[in-house]
């Protein structure tokens, strides 16, 4: 994914209400609801539009409850800003920024026919306009940390309360301290605050805590995840989004000079993602790879475009020769096109310009710890594979260093994945451009692994740092865990050289070594637990439970049961079978259309009332046989098509290892959360199944619209402090 910047003063959606009241309602009509509460982020929205993005939709009513055919209106708001806007069918999105603490505005209806009318008036205030900066970072005892936000408000008195806490939501228990806030405020430029975080003194095992921001008022906030680590890491995205010295290293940011959108001569917003590592030709020519969205604008660039560092994002969207800030490191010398059937990856090259670019490859803090804590550049391994990348397996720990979140690493969680992944033509995702479907990909699962502008990221294996990914899309599941997909390494580098010519193409890199990853976790299994079941769902599972108990046999290895939750398919029940480990124990995957989960656990254990409740509490997963994964894929293989026809809300079907039986692979499904079908099998084609639900995979999850102003883009203290509007809208996806 690429992410989004935008200039003139990016802005995002607004805010909307805290209160309101309607006015009384003429010829028996009557507005609903009567109160909301919308922030930056739409926190309470009730709703979304036709391309996902979230609105407050509001209904008219008869006297008689009947729906009323009615004429909507908005009035009053921001000076600047406005009031917002309101389709014919009521769904209302508030204005981008504000330049007040908080406004007024008036929803009206009036009948179409008749003279009825009725109001209602809100009250907008600001809420964020971006993600905290940075987004995750690691700490190590005493360390400390330069947090930031920005507020959708030009003007105004509003500040940003920071607070600590062991979870994003703002519970409390965080670890550590903050020193006092500052913030700027100018009428020309977004609100921003900055704390100084201090990681505490000791630090007794490694786990994450969580520096939470509010604005008072409003429902919005973010948060920066701090990964507290006892070997003394220290890590911060920032140093991927600066502009570097040459010749630069890789895992930066940095994309094409031109992709930015314009309104008559002005640029309104811009995009950018990563540029990840390089690979050089058959004659030692040395390119820059990168994906053709970041680099080739999704078809719509030129060969020989600019390609500069940071991306435009980190430059408040000035292009190389209109303004200082970037550097020209390479012009685009070739796509593979997304329009073309025969492409199978999202992948472009350009040449590096003379001594622009580290000539072995080196990316930031892929190699060792230094003794301050911070980690060395390296580059990739290519020692063992001659530099053709290697491939990937399940559940193989994957390490990554890109623009938006820096170094992490996470497990391969779907192989041979078939994805759907839409393309548009601009940075505002208004212009459609297509939807391409690819196959055999690489899906990758954990906390805070990826974000929007680390498109291009290239993904290698922690325990030798061989290419195996080049990454290109994702978002967040309905766990809140980052989902990502890659291009496989070495069928990029066969795409490439089979239509571009000029290959073969190889990985520059160096001997192959470990890469010292951060890992934040993946909660998938955590909020798969904490999920509270339904009263039906309960009952469902109750039901279930009892005949489960006839096939409790210890001679055959089933030593009891009792009632779960299941993980494959967070929110439905599940009925845990406790088996004998080590034994072959035959458990059926539902029994009465209920899951099961099966738990290698003791009989004195099941006795004594102290065995696992979950797959979290077990332990490690065991490795997945062979057998049993290359019979899946083959199945997936004959059935994906019909699959993802049959079911138009699946947008991409792959091959993975069941949560609630890890003996057993599992058909990995991701599904539209907006338009999740009544039922999701349990089982599919005699395979177990894994739904991951999360929105459509875009590769630009930004977007805003850009406050008006009399210069081209709203001035900020530093290059370094500008937003990137990293909006969560792919699913949330990644450009």
């Amino acid at each position: 994914m690429r992410a989004l910047f935008c200039a003139a003063a990016p802005a995002i959606l607004l805010v909307a209400g805290c209160g309101s009241n309607a006015s009384p309602a003429n010829g028996g009509l009557s507005l609903s609801p009567s109160t909301a509460s919308i922030d930056t982020n739409c926190t309470g929205c009730n709703a979304t539009d036709s391309s996902g993005k979230a609105v407050e939709q509001f209904l008219a009513a008869q006297a008689n409850g009947a729906a009323a055919p009615v004429t909507w209106s908005v009035s009053g708001g921001d000076a600047s800003s406005g009031a917002g806007t309101i389709s014919s069918s009521g769904q209302y999105t508030p204005p981008a920024y504000l330049t007040a603490d908080s406004v007024q505005v008036t929803v009206s209806a009036k009948l179409k026919s008749g003279s009825g009318s009725a109001s209602i008036t809100l009250t907008l205030t600001p809420g964020f306009l971006e993600p905290l900066t940075p987004e995750n970072a690691a700490v190590g005892a005493g360390d400390t940390l330069s947090i930031t936000g920005y507020l959708a408000e030009a003007g105004g008195a509003d500040s940003i309360d920071f607070a600590l806490s062991s979870a994003a939501s703002g519970s409390g228990g965080g670890l550590g301290s903050f020193g006092a806030t500052t913030c700027q405020r100018s009428s020309s430029a977004f609100t921003s605050c900055t704390v100084t975080y201090t990681a505490p003194a000791v630090i007794s095992s490694t786990g994450a805590t969580y520096a939470v921001a509010g604005v008072a008022g409003s429902a919005s906030r973010a948060s920066t995840q701090i990964l507290l680590n006892t070997a003394g890491v220290q890590s911060d995205p920032a140093s991927h989004q600066s502009q570097l010295p040459s010749p630069m290293l890789l895992g930066t940011s940095g994309g094409n000079n031109k992709d930015y959108d314009t309104k008559g001569n002005q640029i309104v917003d811009c995009c950018s993602g990563t540029l990840g590592s390089l690979v050089q030709n058959s004659s030692g020519t040395q390119f820059l790879l990168g994906n053709n969205h970041v680099l080739a604008r999704s078809d719509q660039a030129s060969i020989g475009e600019a390609i500069v560092q940071p991306g435009l994002i980190d430059n408040n969207c000035t292009p190389y020769g209109s303004g200082a800030g970037t550097t020209p490191v390479g012009s685009l010398t070739g796509f593979l096109r997304l329009s073309s059937s025969s492409t199978n990856a999202d992948a472009a090259i350009a040449q590096v310009e003379s001594g622009a670019v580290n000539s072995r490859g080196e990316i930031l803090e892929l190699g060792a710890e230094q003794p301050d804590g911070s980690l060395a550049a390296a580059p990739p391994g290519v020692s063992s594979t001659g530099g053709k990348g290697e491939t990937a397996s399940l559940n193989m720990t994957v390490a990554k260093s890109g623009r938006s979140t820096g170094l992490t690493c996470a497990s391969i969680s779907a192989v041979n994945l078939s994805v759907e992944v839409s393309y548009y033509t601009n940075c505002a995702e208004t212009n459609p451009y297509l939807t391409k479907t690819y196959t055999g990909q690489i899906g990758i699962e954990g906390n805070e692994f990826s974000d929007a502008g680390d498109s291009g990221s290239l993904i290698v294996n922690k325990a030798n740092a061989e290419p195996v990914g080049l990454f290109f899309a994702g978002g967040l599941n309905d766990s809140g865990v980052s989902e990502g997909i890659a291009n496989p390494a070495p069928e990029v580098l066969s795409e490439l050289s089979a239509q571009l010519g000029g290959g073969p193409y190889t990985f520059v890199g160096g001997a192959d070594h470990a890469v010292s990853c951060l890992n934040y976790g993946d909660g998938t299994l955590s909020v798969a637990k904490a999920h509270a079941l339904s009263a039906a769902e309960s009952d469902r599972a109750e039901k279930a439970l009892g005949q489960a108990r006839f096939l409790v046999s210890p001679a055959n290895g089933v030593l009891g049961v009792a009632l779960g939750k299941s993980s494959d398919h967070p929110g439905e029940g599940a009925v845990i079978f406790y088996v004998e480990p080590n034994s072959n124990a035959r458990v059926p995957a539902t029994v009465r259309g209920v899951r099961t989960i099966v738990i290698p656990t003791s009989a004195r254990a099941v006795a004594y009332g102290t065995a696992p409740e979950s797959m979290l509490e077990a332990g490690p997963l065991p490795a997945l046989a062979a057998t049993a994964l290359n019979q899946a894929v083959t199945t997936q293989q004959q059935i994906v098509r019909s699959l993802m026809k049959q079911y138009p809300s699946f947008f991409g079907v792959g091959v993975g290892q069941s949560l609630d039986d890890p003996r057993e692979a599992a058909l990995v499904i991701y599904v539209d959360r907006r338009q999740i079908p009544p039922n999701l099998p349990a089982v599919l084609y005699g395979l177990r199944t894994r739904y991951v639900v999360m929105d459509r995979l875009h590769v630009t999850r930004s977007y805003a619209t850009p406050a008006p102003t009399h210069s081209r883009c709203m001035a900020k203290s530093t290059v370094q402090q500008q937003p990137s509007l990293l909006r969560d809208r792919l699913v949330p996806g990644l450009r």
